[in-house]
């Protein structure tokens, strides 16, 4: 099946995608200027993850990051987006454990930031939430295997449903929310057969982060996989450039010109 030329990339246009084959490539992105540099390498989806917590607050985890943290940084994607699926992450504490704050704080992403999505960590602990948000015509990402918001609870970020118990639970809940709902999944960190048999036994499209190649389709944190970022390196995670490097050598430069008197030059000046 040809892929058709998309204008703009909707949850129907994924679920088309995952029944052709045609992988889906997803990236965070947290800002306008950069939000505007995916869009228009025709990325499918921009997730403004909670991840911004760790890139772009400076904090160890996810949780400290707020309802109003994740409005500013989604609605500053927004603006420039124009093609491409943005999703939000719901960040800890507005939907786990009451419903309708998960759906107040869904509403509020959606109003505030234009955005086409939202995405929740969790299974069947949180699926009253997942319900109460699609009741409102909010598409839902859902999102398990490794879940950085319940780092408190699981203590380690380890290769998550290793063993038996917790893997034919992660696929009791992978159904659970597909069958709920939620247009597509993300798994991250689990064993690679499991993920693939997830995959080929949902509708859904599965977004896989450590998850092997069988899935249908693939995400990575923009600072970790451009090379800003140099702390996280764990084996899923494929470096495309070194930023951090070159920044530091344009930086570099500047300073030895401003110290040197070669900036501003002639032809830079009024």
């Amino acid at each position: 099946m040809k892929a058709p030329k998309v204008t703009k990339v909707t949850t129907h246009v994924l679920n088309e995608m995952k029944l052709r084959g045609e992988k889906i490539s997803m990236l965070t992105a947290y800002d306008f200027s950069m939000a505007k540099i995916l869009d228009c390498t025709g990325i499918d989806v921009i997730l403004v993850g909670d991840s911004a917590s760790n890139v772009m607050a400076g904090h160890k985890t996810t949780l400290p990051i707020t309802l109003n943290d994740m409005i500013y940084h989604a609605s500053s994607v927004k603006r420039g987006v124009e093609r491409a699926l943005v999703v939000v992450d719901l960040p800890f504490g507005t939907y786990q454990g009451n419903s309708i704050e998960a759906l107040n704080s869904a509403i509020r992403i959606m109003k505030e930031s234009a955005a086409d999505a939202v995405k929740l960590e969790g299974g069947s602990e949180i699926v009253e939430s997942i319900t109460r948000i699609l009741s409102a015509g909010i598409p839902v990402m859902g999102h398990l295997g490794l879940t950085p918001q319940s780092i408190h609870k699981f203590g380690t970020y380890k290769v998550r449903a290793t063993e038996s118990e917790e893997a034919d639970k992660l696929i009791s809940d992978a159904h659970l929310l597909s069958d709920t709902g939620c247009f597509s999944l993300v798994l991250e960190k689990i064993p690679a057969k499991l993920a693939e048999n997830v995959a080929k036994s949902i509708k859904i499209p599965v977004i896989g982060i450590g998850a092997g190649s069988k899935v249908d389709g693939q995400v990575l944190v923009l600072h970790d996989m451009l090379g800003i970022t140099q702390e996280f390196s764990p084996r899923f995670l494929r470096r495309y450039h070194n930023l951090n490097d070159e920044i530091k050598i344009a930086v570099e430069r500047y300073i030895s010109d401003v110290k040197d008197v070669k900036f501003p030059g002639e032809n830079e000046q009024y």
